[in-house]
């Protein structure tokens, strides 16, 4: 549970804005269904840091719901959106018309999202077992790529060290350390049940159970971003496909 309401350290952050004593009470004794994630723990870097511009993260899915009022506040004031918008997505690469002409100086090009799996939680509240729930199945649904998109995973736990050299090298590896993440919750476990998968042309890229459950990548060298965008749109779609199938 909760407890009462806290001192918030960072007073200019949008949970200081949003996060009243009324709202506060309102859900101190709730714990979500997916994590056992609570409204505390969401605000942990807002009541523990002073720097903060937005302050609170979702543990799970349930939070949204559990919390919702503090939570749609927060991001109707951080997006600048009503309360009736609608999130839209559109993959659609054949509708990206234009490019960065040949002559541009532009060194590389990289386009990455975020993608959860549906019933786990997310970082700040994913349970140990959870975790390793997810990298098996992304391991195992990554190793059924193709094409251009083929690659291997390299799982952080036990890493050879020239794998670990040569993911340093190419800018890749993920690190813990990072205080706002560790006092968010996301990095717990450390290292277990995270890892990196890449395509042999090191062009499409996936990080398992990092910030995100699944950030996936699109990059090479130059300026053609509507051959990475393309790649990544087929990335997407290639892995969706292949964790719904082992799902």
């Amino acid at each position: 549970m909760s407890g009462e309401f806290p001192v918030i350290q960072s007073k200019h952050s949008l949970v200081a804005k949003h996060v009243t004593k009324e709202r506060w009470d309102k859900v101190k004794d709730i714990k979500t269904k997916t994590c056992g994630f609570t409204i505390a723990k969401a605000c942990a870097c807002a009541i523990e840091f002073d720097n903060q511009h937005c302050g609170i993260y979702a543990g799970d899915w349930d939070c949204y719901k559990d919390f919702s009022e503090i939570f749609d506040a927060v991001i109707q004031d951080y997006h600048g959106i009503k309360p009736d918008a609608k999130h839209t997505s559109d993959m659609d690469a054949s509708k990206v018309t234009g490019n960065i002409n040949k002559d541009v100086p532009v060194h590389s090009t990289r386009i990455r999202v975020g993608r959860s799996i549906d019933g786990y939680g997310l970082s700040p509240g994913i349970t140990k077992q959870q975790r390793i729930d997810v990298e098996k199945l992304m391991s195992s649904a990554l190793s059924k790529l193709t094409g251009d998109l083929a690659g291997s995973y390299y799982p952080l736990t036990g890493m050879d060290e020239k794998v670990r050299q040569q993911l340093v090298d190419d800018h890749f590896l993920f690190v813990s350390g990072d205080r706002n993440l560790t006092v968010a919750g996301m990095e717990r476990d450390w290292p277990e049940g995270r890892g990196i998968f890449h395509n042999a042309a090191k062009t499409f890229l996936l990080w398992v159970n990092e910030e995100d459950q699944t950030r996936i990548i699109s990059m090479q060298k130059g300026g053609d971003v509507k051959g990475v965008f393309e790649r990544l749109a087929r990335g997407i779609k290639a892995v969706g496909d292949s964790v719904k199938a082992e799902s």
